[in-house]
């Protein structure tokens, strides 16, 4: 066999005949003659200097070399098919392409998710999950949801969350040996910070007048909050909860609230649309739903 790869119509005529047992059925599907595919999957076997089908009186039937190459073939063009549909998407008109942070995705966005499908199965959702790209855009994506302060965000963009700040721990560390009673305690215990967000640790500690009693740059730093809130929920540190992740956290038990104190942060997650593109039919009832959600109780 000859080092350089055969020209890809010649390998798609073969897979499609190969595929009908015929030249015809493999013409009708590719759109051009039958004497086409025959000359193609002619000069295939001229390259590969070996015969792939026997010609018979009622069709064809695969000679040894073509029944070894057709499944490699097919696994090729399929292979093929499935990556491209990944890395671009596919073309339906109901498939609608969302970017979310890692933590938005998996705190707020997944519990809900459900209620959508069956609400709208005919919308087929590709959910990306990337961290602080608000800046980037990618003619992929219909539809993000971002985080910040609303400003530069475009004319379509919708505030979805309103959120209060405040420490989160488990609840085995909050009632442990050095059990948190007042904000000072946390000097002894490990804080865990999300970083990209506005309101971090220095500023609860100031709130709660204790910064000049605990250092806001002791502990860990984590480029999602979903790495934070999951080690306080392990018991490892304390982490700064925003509303809209942690309250369902804090009613199923895994997390608790130690103090009272709360921060109310004028930063917020908004679902915006891609600069100078108007919403699909598609994107305009995921919005729409979106906006619903954000408006519901928590405990629906």
């Amino acid at each position: 066999m000859a080092d350089r790869l055969p020209p890809l119509n010649w390998l798609r005529a073969f897979e499609a005949a190969g595929r009908h047992m015929s030249f015809t059925e493999a013409a009708r599907e590719l759109g051009i003659t039958q004497s086409a595919v025959s000359q193609q999957v002619r000069l295939l076997e001229q390259h590969l200097g070996r015969l792939l089908f026997h010609r018979l009186p009622r069709g064809l039937k695969l000679a040894d070399a073509g029944e070894a190459l057709l499944p490699l073939v097919r696994e090729t063009f399929g292979r093929l098919a499935e990556g491209t549909a990944e890395i671009f998407g596919r073309t339906s008109g109901d498939r609608l392409a969302i970017r979310v942070t890692p933590a938005f995705a998996v705190l707020w966005l997944a519990p809900r998710l459900p209620r959508f499908y069956a609400a709208h199965p005919e919308i087929k959702l590709r959910i990306i999950s990337s961290t602080w790209l608000a800046d980037q855009s990618d003619p992929g994506i219909d539809l993000e949801v971002r985080y910040g302060r609303g400003n530069g965000a475009g004319p379509q963009a919708d505030r979805l969350t309103w959120d209060h700040v405040f420490p989160v721990c488990s609840p085995a560390l909050c009632q442990g040996p050095r059990r948190l009673t007042a904000p000072a305690d946390l000097a002894g215990h490990r804080l865990l910070h999300a970083i990209g967000f506005r309101d971090g640790w220095a500023h609860w500690l100031a709130q709660a007048g204790v910064a000049d009693q605990v250092d806001a740059a002791r502990g860990q730093e984590f480029d999602t909050a979903i790495l934070a809130l999951d080690l306080a929920m392990q018991g490892a540190g304390v982490a700064l909860g925003r509303t809209c992740f942690v309250a369902p956290l804090i009613a199923a038990g895994r997390l608790v609230a130690p103090f009272d104190v709360t921060l109310t942060t004028e930063e917020a997650f908004y679902v915006v649309s891609p600069e100078g593109r108007s919403d699909s039919q598609a994107a305009q009832l995921f919005r729409h739903w979106l906006l619903a959600e954000a408006k519901a109780p928590a405990s629906e």
